[in-house]
């Protein structure tokens, strides 16, 4: 039987620590762009009827020169879903509605264009069952195909060291989930996307948590140096306006389709922490 108190803990550990690594990356590029921001670190305690002691987590968020909000939180919640919820999750139902989840999650606005907003997420879950998902994907307002590669490239070697199918699979799943159908675009030109990497025994959970953690490795190389060739590069008016149109698609995809969302809000979580992936400043025509 799986030790979910020991594991959850183990995976809790991680992505807190690769917080404080990501955090650091992001305030040593501000201080590289003359800048003196830094994260302010906000705890929030979940409030649940009926449990003593339901978690929380930390909101990380810094506004800079470079980034203009970039949001790293960190979450352990314990509890029951509703009744009505708990027949979408893996693992629970009606009958068997407790859960425990812990996870780090991160989107990043930029302040300009030609820098591409990032979103990564990864997450390890128990309910009757227990498993690790999320992922990463790069949200160009204003492409380039050297970013992308890049990007990609980086998922791609994670995904090789693992498990040969895994890069097909979760890049398709990222470019199917990332889509908006009522706009017909995606949100941005995809990365990978995985879930329900089910830890059933000891030996599931230290392959799928070694898979995760080199997630968390490989987003953390790549996208400083990816900010860091972009964030001198001239823009015009027109280049802002393009920005925060794509900003909007961005937002409708985050309230109308994103899980993570409908899961922070289901389970009690901090409502800004859950809304912190939206933009500061979005336009619609």
């Amino acid at each position: 039987m799986l030790d979910h108190t020991v594991h959850s803990q183990q995976a809790r550990d991680w992505f807190e620590a690769l917080r404080t690594r990501i955090c650091a990356a992001f305030e040593a590029i501000e201080r590289e762009a003359g800048s003196d921001a830094a994260f302010t670190y906000l705890p929030w305690a979940r409030e649940a009827a009926g449990e003593d002691e339901p978690g929380g987590g930390v909101r990380g968020v810094m506004k800079g020169k470079v980034f203009e909000k970039v949001g790293v939180n960190v979450s352990t919640v314990h509890g029951s879903f509703a009744p009505d919820f708990a027949a979408s999750v893996n693992g629970a139902d009606a009958e068997n509605p407790g859960f425990t989840a812990t996870g780090i999650s991160l989107v990043a606005h930029m302040a300009n264009p030609h820098v591409p907003a990032v979103h990564m997420n990864t997450r390890f879950l128990t309910t009757s069952k227990a498993w690790f998902g999320g992922g990463a994907d790069l949200n160009p307002p204003l492409p380039y195909a050297q970013d992308t590669e890049d990007f990609h490239a980086a998922l791609r070697a994670v995904c090789a060291a693992h498990n040969p199918t895994y890069y097909e699979r979760f890049a398709k799943w990222a470019e199917e989930y990332f889509y908006i159908p009522h706009r017909g675009v995606s949100r941005g030109v995809g990365g990978i996307f995985y879930d329900h990497l089910e830890s059933e025994d000891d030996a599931a959970f230290e392959r799928n948590f070694a898979f995760t953690r080199d997630v968390g490795e490989a987003f953390l190389s790549v996208y400083p140096e990816i900010v860091r060739r972009r964030m001198r590069s001239e823009f015009t008016d027109a280049d802002i306006r393009t920005m925060r149109e794509w900003r909007g698609r961005y937002a409708e995809f985050n309230l109308v389709y994103d899980r993570g969302t409908l899961f922070g809000l289901k389970t009690g979580g901090n409502i800004d922490a859950i809304l912190m992936s939206l933009p500061p400043v979005a336009e619609w025509g």
